[in-house]
Formats: structure tokens, sequence, C-alpha cells
């Protein structure tokens, strides 16, 4: 409430001054009479009435000054109070302050406030006490029938003992909560009904007069415009967070992907120009939005402007793959997509360009087709560059496992050429399984025997040594489990010598025929090991054993055959893996 002008309360305090003046002035009268009678002196009797009449009079013109400056206060206070909460756009606030308002301008203990949802029913939003706290709606049984009444009938519905009144005695809410004095109010916009505006006394009867009620009526009226123009902000808030959500994922989904994506008018004037178009012309987007494609895209293959013109004039996609030399990227492959882009009523109003650069795609093609035939297909996915192999020659840590048949040739002896080629085939094919389960490489045949390499351009790998003995133990496995479906005749067994060194690796051979291979000390002492093992033995070298000696087990030998190596004191027999503590 706004505090009380100084001109009211001169105005006021007078009245007061004057009755009390003139009570004292009756009283004096009336204690004087006896002596006056005594003294034979007797004062006319109308004096006295007069004096009563009119010290009445004047407190019935105190009493009325003061209804009088109350109303004015509560008008004062309304207009300012409906300024403050046409002041705010947030939904809470204003309801906040609009049930705070009615509360004070109609003196009831609390009040609440129900908003019809769209096209839906009444909602309970917010409650408020005298001390301008936040009612739980849990404790605040709202009476249905007061609400429904009000909104039907879009009249105020005031009771002035809602005990006594016959309209309410059967709701169970009124009976609970025992309110006194009870108003509610429909809050009208627009000739519709957007909800209620309640509130309510639970002590003191016959609160809300015709004065109390016109007043929150007028106030309501202001409200429901307040009240209705903080939704419309909170929709179009809304509204507009959704839009902005939507642009910024598909400004994210148009910045991730990894097509060119490019969007025209209908005078090929770009309006749209991804990141990922930025990348792969070497145009910059400051640069492109707002200039045509042929300034944009300057020569980008011969015959551009005449596709251009056949997208408008058959209002169809129209695809190309382009071979051109991009001024910051040189010699590219791209892949052009251009589409007409349509209103739902199928008007053409501009165009969409996907840019797809297959230069890389070519580039892997090309890789893979070289590398295919060394690798297992596991390992091709991770070559990206045909240049970054160094197939020309690399010299690198590798390790070695060399296969070879024991027995094979007194067995060669006793089977037709045809049944030993398939028999063979089955164990290099096991062996073949088993290097290639540990992502090694098949370096080449030699007849019985097999080589395989680890650590190569090819396969690169930091455990190199781990996965050829762990891949030689597959292979004496394996071989062990294919006798079992082998007759006892064609049951072979392998000698494996594994070797870890520095070696020379690369393609070899003449430009028709090219083969790549390992050369150096790793692939010579591992055959001399394998020729040292007997069958079904797995050898590897001192070197290879301090590298794999924590996971396997292994007993030293001496050498059955040197070959030339005075130095080769040792070679260890792999009996398999070590036990974890």
């Amino acid at each position: 409430m706004t505090e009380t002008p100084p001109e009211q309360v001169d105005v006021l305090d007078e009245l007061r001054r004057l009755e009390e003046q003139l009570s004292a002035l009756e009283g004096t009268l009336r204690a004087q009479h006896s002596v006056l009678l005594q003294r034979n002196i007797q004062l006319p009797t109308a004096t006295l009435e007069r004096i009563y009449y009119l010290r009445q009079d004047l407190e019935n013109l105190s009493q009325r000054a003061d209804e009088a400056y109350q109303e004015l206060e509560q008008f004062r206070a309304l207009a300012q109070i409906t300024h403050l909460i046409n002041s705010s756009l947030e939904l809470d606030i204003v309801l906040t302050e609009v049930v705070d308002t009615a509360i004070a301008l109609t003196g009831a203990e609390r009040g609440y406030i129900m908003l019809r949802e769209e096209d839906g029913p009444m909602r309970f939003y917010v409650a408020r006490d005298a001390k301008r706290r936040t009612l739980d709606e849990s404790k605040f049984t709202v009476s249905s029938t007061i609400v429904t009444q009000a909104a039907e009938t879009r009249q105020p519905v005031v009771t002035q003992d809602a005990l006594m009144d016959m309209r309410f005695d059967a709701q169970r809410s009124i009976m609970l909560h025992a309110p006194r004095s009870v108003i509610c109010v429909p809050l009208i916009y627009k000739e519709r009904v957007i909800g209620v505006l309640y509130a309510d006394n639970r002590r003191i009867p016959n609160l809300f007069g015709e004065r109390e009620t016109a007043l929150l009526v007028a106030f309501a009226n202001q409200a429901a415009i307040a009240i209705e123009n903080a939704r419309l902000y909170a929709r179009a808030r809304q509204t507009l967070a959704e839009i902005t959500e939507m642009k910024e994922l598909m400004d994210n989904v148009l910045a991730s992907i990894a097509s060119g994506v490019i969007t025209t008018d209908t005078q090929n004037r770009v309006r749209l120009y991804n990141r990922a178009a930025e990348k792969i012309l070497g145009v910059p987007q400051k640069q492109a939005l707002g200039q045509t494609l042929m300034d944009v895209l300057p020569g980008v293959f011969e015959g551009f402007e005449a596709v251009l013109e056949r997208v408008w004039r058959e209002d169809r996609q129209q695809v190309v793959e382009v071979e051109p030399v991009l001024p910051e990227r040189g010699a590219v492959n791209l892949s052009l997509k251009f589409t007409p882009l349509q209103d739902p009523s199928g008007n053409t109003y501009g165009m969409a360009v996907v840019v797809d650069d297959l230069t890389e795609i070519k580039k892997r093609d090309a890789t893979l087709n070289v590398v295919r035939t060394y690798l297992p297909p596991s390992l091709l996915r991770n070559i990206q560059s045909i240049d970054s192999l160094g197939l020309g020659g690399d010299e690198r840590e590798i390790s070695v496992v060399f296969a070879d048949v024991r027995g094979f040739t007194t067995f060669s002896e006793q089977l037709d050429p045809q049944e030993l080629m398939t028999v063979i085939s089955k164990y290099l094919m096991v062996c073949s399984d088993a290097l290639q389960l540990y992502d090694g490489i098949v370096d080449k045949y030699m007849g019985d025997a097999i080589v395989g390499l680890f650590n190569t351009q090819l396969n690169p790998q930091a455990d190199h040594a781990v996965r050829a003995v762990r891949a030689a133990l597959s292979m004496a496995y394996d071989v062990q489990a294919l006798h079992e479906v082998l007759p006892p005749a064609q049951r072979l067994f392998y000698g494996i010598g594994v070797d870890s060194g520095v070696a020379m690796l690369g393609n070899v051979g003449s430009p028709s025929r090219r083969e790549f291979t390992a050369i150096g000390e790793p692939v010579n002492f591992a055959k001399l090991l394998q020729e040292n093992a007997l069958a079904g033995e797995i050898i590897i070298s001192e070197r290879t054993y301090r590298m794999v000696r924590d996971l396997f087990t292994a007993e030293p030998l001496e050498p059955r055959k040197l070959k030339g190596h005075a130095d080769f004191h040792v070679m260890y027999r792999v009996t398999g893996l070590r036990r974890k503590a």
C-alpha cells in the first residue's frame, strides 16, 4: 500500500481535533450544569442537544472522510500496483504480485490464482499469504464449487460467512478449512475467462463488501491483461528458444558432416556455406556468402554453367564427378550433386549443392589395391596413405616366424602330386591362420615352409615379439588339432624358429612383378633356428627370449646346428605360457 498523502493527514487530524474539542466542551458544560443551577443560572436545554448532535455529525463526517480517504488510498494503490505488475513480463513475478495485491486490497489472509490451460482445465499456479509468503499447494485445498461458479458465470462470487452459506454447505474443503469470508473473481481477457483470483479470511466474517468486490473486479481486469501478456511472452520466448535450439542443431549438423553443403537462391547467390565446403574447396565462408556459384567455384569443371542451367530448366537433380585443380589444394577428385529446393507448394526457391571429396577415397583405394595381397582383411582399414607406408625401403626392428614341415621329403614320395598339394595346403592354411590371428603377414610360402613377419610398415606393432611367439604356439596347437581329423599317414609336424632384430623391408622385383619382403639377419637367423627345431618344437633366439620372458616359459639349449655362426651359443625352447602369480 502507498503512504497517506500529507494533505489527507492534515484534514483527518483537524476533524479529530474538532471532535475532541466539542466533546470536551460538552463535558465541561455538563459538569458545570449543577453549579450553575445552585446559582439560579439555567442553560437553555436546546444548547446541550445541539452540541450533542453537532458532535454526532462531526463523528459521522470524520468516519466518512476516513472511509473516503481509505478508498482513495486503495484506488491510488490499485493504479500504482497495476503499473507495477504490467512492468514485468515474467509470469511467476506477475502472478505473485497479483496475489499479494489482491490480499492487500481486500484485507484477506491468503489468496491463490488458477489459470486455464489452452483448451484445457484450470490449473493451480500460486498461493500466498498476508505476509507475502508462498504457500504449498498441498496445504491449500481449492473449493471447486466457488472456482467453477466464478468461471462459468463470469461474475464475482462473495460469501460473508462460508460456514453459514447454503451454497457451499456440502463442500468438504469449506468445512475442513473453515474460511469465514470468501471472494473469487474471474480473470477475463478479450471476453475469454483465462482463470480466477481467489482470496479468503478464516477469522473475520463480512469482510468483503461491495467496495472490496468492485475494487477487486477492477484490479482483476487489469491483472488479466498483465497475466496474458506474461504468458504470451513466455510462449514467445519458448518458441524463440526452440527455434534457436533448432538452428544451433542444424548449424552443428551442417558443421559436423563431412560433405560440403551450399545453398543458393534463384539467382545462384550463396546463402549457406558450411565448414566442410570451406575445407574441400579452399574458399572461406566470408568470401563465399552472397556471391554467385560461378564466382565461388570458378573453373571447377568445363560445362559448370551448363549444369546449373539444366538444373533450373529441368527442375531435377544433376550429379557430376570431376577432377579439378584447385588453387589451394591442387588436383582433387570431387562429386557434386545439384538439387533444386522446393517449398510445400512445389515452387523452386533455390538450389542445394552437396560436395563430396573423393580424393582420399581414391588414394585409399589405390593403397588397398597395392597391399591387399599382403595383409589380412582386419588390417586393411588401418591403411590411410600409400605415401606413408615406405614400401620403397624402410629399416626397422621386426620379429620373424619361420616354420617348416619335418620329414616332408619322405612323406611326399608316398603320395601322388594332387593329394600331396591338398595335404600340404591344409598345413599351410593352419599356419597362415595362426599368423593372421595375431596380425602378422605372410611374407612367403616356400614349398612346405612359411615365413611370417611382425612390425612391418603394413602392421606396426610395439609388442611384435610377443605376437610372434603367440602365433608360433598357435601353429603348434592347431597342427595337433589338425591331426585329429587326418589319417596317421598324413600327420606331419612343424619345426618353428623365431628371431627379432633390425631388417630392411620393402618392395623388390620388376615393374611387372613386385613382392614385399624382409632382408636381413632376423630372417636368416629365424631359418637357422627352425633348422635346429625338432618336430613340434618352437625355438626362439636369445634376443627374442629377452623380450618375451615375462610372459612365456622356455628352457635354454645348446645349438644343434651353427652354420657359420660362431657366436651362436644358446637358444631357447618355448614350453608354454608363464602362470600369473
